[in-house]
């Protein structure tokens, strides 16, 4: 996907995101059709899925990575943690979390809601950047293994040209 942008953050203290692989976020990717989005991540070995909002606190997953596509409203997600950045999403867009990443819901529409999935459906931890979570944490997160497709694009897309 041409309009692809990628997201590196580094390590503030309490969040310690991913040190090797790049957020990635795909605008717009369901914008003509939503109501698709959890069908195709579960074509694409992206399963365990759910529909809801995001927390509105800080908070990663250390042993998959997670990907999220805005199925209706729109919303502001600080990524990276507290020394991360605010990114505007809004229905149709998808961004892809590698493990370790911090997301955290800033300010959201009423009718905000995210179709979520994991690699092969793999079950979330979620951690909240406490300094005992470290270093498990921090062992977990190299150790999430890589998906075999990409969530939109399936065998042939960014996650697998970029993630490695």
């Amino acid at each position: 996907m041409e309009d692809a942008s990628y997201h590196h953050f580094e390590d503030d203290g309490a969040i310690p995101n991913n040190p090797t692989l790049p957020v990635i976020i795909y605008p717009g990717a369901f914008k003509e059709n939503p109501e698709d989005i959890e069908s195709v991540f579960n074509q694409n070995k992206w399963t365990n899925s759910w529909t809801n909002g995001v927390f509105d606190y800080h908070h990663y997953h250390n042993n998959t990575h997670e990907v999220l596509g805005v199925k209706s409203g729109s919303a502001t997600l600080q990524l990276g943690g507290e020394s991360g950045q605010a990114f505007e999403f809004t229905v149709g867009d998808v961004v892809i979390l590698p493990a370790g990443t911090g997301h955290k819901r800033l300010s959201a529409s009423e009718d905000f809601q995210v179709v979520g999935a994991y690699p092969h459906g793999a079950e979330p931890e979620i951690k909240t950047g406490k300094l005992d979570e470290r270093p498990e944490a921090l062992e977990d997160i190299l150790d999430a293994p890589l998906p075999e497709s990409d969530p939109v694009f399936g065998e042939d897309g960014p996650v697998l040209n970029n993630w490695s």
